[in-house]
C-alpha cells in the first residue's frame, strides 16, 4: 500500500470519510446545486454511518442535464475527429490511475466494498477508458458491392444524448463501463449513480473535464430514482438509455422510454449456474466457486450464485467448501477482510428473509445464515456467507436473485440433467463450467442460455469481450466493439454512379 493510500485509508478510519468529496451535481462542465437546493445522505455500510451529503436532483435539474448535453452534441463536440476523441479518453485513463486512492477508498465508504475489490474496479474503469481511447478510430463503416453502377456504404453515427442508470454495487466500473463508449461513439451522457452510491460518478465526471473533454459532454444528476432517475429515462431529448438493475425498474425504464421509442440496452441481473463436473479440477473450481458468490458480498449482476455439481463430488466439494468460507472474515471495506458488508440496512433484511423462508422450508443451512455486524466494531450491514444445500430446482432460492452472499447447491447425475437445472431460472446472463473435458465444456457452453460462459475461471475476460444477458437478465451488449455499436446509429448510403 502506497503512503498516500495508507494516508486515506487512516483518515477515513479516524474520521469516517476523506476531505474534498464532491455533493454538487455536476452539469455543463462544473459543479452546480440542485435547483430546489435537496440534499441527501450517503452512508458508510461497515459502520451503517453518514459520512457525506450530495444533491437530490429532481426533474428541473434532469431537463438541464439534457439540455446541456444536446447543445454539446451539436456544438464543438461533433467536429472533434475520432482520433481526436482517442487522445481524450487516453488522458481520461491516466486521470483516473493518478486519483485511484481516493477513488477507491471513496469506492469503499460508499458501497461497502473490500479496498482491494474496489482497486481493481479502479484498474478496470482505467482499463476501459484506454480500450475505447483505441477503439475510437477503428469504428468504421461497411463498404457494399452493388456492382459497378452503383456505390454504397454504412456510416456509424453517434446515437445522441446517452442516459445512464448506474447501479450501486460497481458505481465507478459501470459508469466506466458505459460513459466509455458512449464518448468514443460521439455520443453526450447524462448519468444518474444510484442513490446510495453517488461519490464516485460525480468524480469521473471531473476527472473527465480535466482531461479536456468540453463542456456538456458528460454530465451527472444524483438523487432519487423516482425524481431523478424517471425524469431521465422518460426526457423526450434522450435518444439511448443503459440501464443496470432490477428486472421489475428494467420494465418500467422500458415502459417509460415507450412513447419516443428510444433505444435501450437493459442489464438485469441474473441466477447464474456454476456447473462443476466430476472431472473438474476441485482445488481451481472452489477457488472458482468462492470468487463468483462471495466477492462484493455476492452483491453482483454476473454473480454465480448457483452451484450446479455432480453427484459423485458433492459431499466432498461442498465440505471443502464449506470449511474455506467458515474461514472467512468479515469487516469494513477498509480493513480488506475476507468479505465486506452488504449495501443498505434494507438489502441485509432482504437477504436475510430469504436464508430465513429456506430455512423455515427446511433447507440445509451448511453454513452462515445470520445478519451480523462488524465483529471489531459491532456496526454495519454485514450477512454471514451462507451455503443453502441440495435445493429442488423450483424452490424459490434457486429461482429468485437473492444479490447476496448465499449460495443454493444443487446436483445433477448427468450432464443433460447438468444442462437442465443450468437452463431452469428465468434468467439467463453467464454461466461457468467447470470440468477437464474439452468436448463437455463447449457441449455446455453450446447448450446453457446465457449471454455469457465462462470456461474453467469465472469471471474471465476483460472488457473487451461483450457482455449482456438473454431472458429476464435484459437484452443488448456492453463492453467490447459491440459497445460502440450499440451506442451508434447505422445510415446506409446508396448511389448511382453511371
Amino acid at each position: 500500500m502506497s503512503a498516500a493510500l495508507q494516508h486515506l485509508v487512516r483518515e477515513a478510519q479516524a474520521t469516517g470519510r476523506i476531505a474534498g468529496l464532491p455533493g454538487e451535481l455536476f452539469i455543463g462542465g462544473r459543479f452546480v446545486p440542485a435547483a430546489r437546493g435537496a440534499r441527501m445522505e450517503t452512508f458508510d455500510p461497515g459502520t451503517g454511518e453518514a459520512f457525506s451529503t450530495f444533491a437530490a436532483g429532481d426533474a428541473e435539474d434532469v431537463d438541464a442535464a439534457v439540455r446541456s448535453a444536446r447543445a454539446a452534441l451539436r456544438g464543438p463536440w461533433r467536429t472533434v475527429t475520432p482520433a481526436q476523441r482517442g487522445r481524450l479518453l487516453w488522458r481520461i485513463a491516466e486521470r483516473i490511475r493518478a486519483s485511484a486512492d481516493r477513488l477507491a477508498v471513496a469506492e469503499t465508504l460508499d458501497a461497502g466494498k473490500r479496498l482491494s475489490e474496489a482497486q481493481g474496479d479502479v484498474a478496470g474503469a482505467a482499463a476501459t477508458f484506454e480500450y475505447y481511447a483505441g477503439a475510437c478510430d477503428k469504428h468504421q463503416g461497411d463498404s457494399i458491392p452493388l456492382g459497378p453502377d452503383h456505390l454504397a456504404y454504412t456510416l456509424n453515427e453517434p446515437a445522441g444524448v446517452t442516459a445512464h442508470i448506474i447501479p450501486w454495487n460497481y458505481p465507478l466500473s459501470t459508469a466506466a463501463r458505459g460513459i466509455a463508449p458512449a464518448l468514443a461513439a460521439g455520443c453526450t451522457v447524462v448519468a444518474k449513480p444510484a442513490e446510495t452510491t453517488p461519490l464516485t460518478a460525480l468524480m469521473l465526471a471531473a476527472l473527465c473535464s480535466e482531461a479536456g473533454l468540453p463542456p456538456g459532454v458528460c454530465n451527472v444528476v444524483t438523487g432519487t430514482g423516482a425524481q431523478a432517475g424517471a425524469a431521465l429515462v422518460r426526457h423526450p431529448d434522450v435518444q439511448h438509455i443503459s440501464f443496470t438493475g432490477s428486472v421489475a425498474t428494467g420494465i418500467n425504464v422500458m415502459q417509460a422510454a415507450a412513447p419516443h421509442v428510444t433505444r435501450l440496452v437493459l442489464e438485469l441481473g441474473g441466477k447464474s449456474p456454476v456447473v462443476v463436473l466430476a472431472d473438474c479440477d476441485m482445488d481451481a473450481a472452489i477457488e472458482g466457486v468462492l470468487g463468483a458468490i462471495y466477492e462484493n458480498a455476492g452483491q453482483i449482476c454476473s454473480a454465480g450464485s448457483r452451484l450446479v455439481i455432480a453427484r459423485e463430488i458433492h459431499e466432498a466439494f461442498v465440505d471443502r467448501l464449506q470449511a474455506r468460507v467458515e474461514a472467512m472474515a468479515l469487516g469494513h471495506g477498509l480493513r480488506d477482510c475476507g468479505m465486506g458488508p452488504v449495501n443498505s440496512l434494507a438489502h441485509r433484511d432482504k437477504i436475510a428473509g430469504y436464508v430465513d423462508r429456506a430455512r423455515e422450508r427446511g433447507v440445509r443451512v451448511r453454513t452462515g445464515g445470520h445478519a451480523s455486524g462488524d465483529p471489531l466494531t459491532g456496526r454495519g450491514w454485514f450477512y454471514q456467507p451462507t451455503i443453502l444445500d441440495d435445493l429442488s430446482a423450483q424452490d424459490e432460492a434457486v429461482q429468485q436473485e437473492i444479490f447476496g452472499p448465499v449460495l443454493s447447491v444443487q446436483v445433477f447425475d448427468d450432464l443433460d440433467q447438468a444442462v437442465a437445472l443450468a437452463n431452469g431460472t428465468a434468467f439467463g446472463l453467464v454461466a461457468g463450467v467447470y470440468t477437464g473435458s474439452f468436448s463437455a465444456a463447449h457441449r455446455l457452453a453450446r447448450d446453457i442460455d446465457a449471454g455469457q460462459v465462462f470456461i474453467n475461471e469465472y469471471f474471465a475476460g476483460s472488457v473487451a469481450v461483450p457482455f449482456g444477458g438473454n431472458k429476464l437478465s435484459g437484452f443488448g451488449r456492453e463492453k467490447g466493439m459491440e459497445a460502440l455499436r450499440s451506442y451508434s446509429r447505422i445510415k446506409s448510403v446508396a448511389a448511382r454512379i453511371a
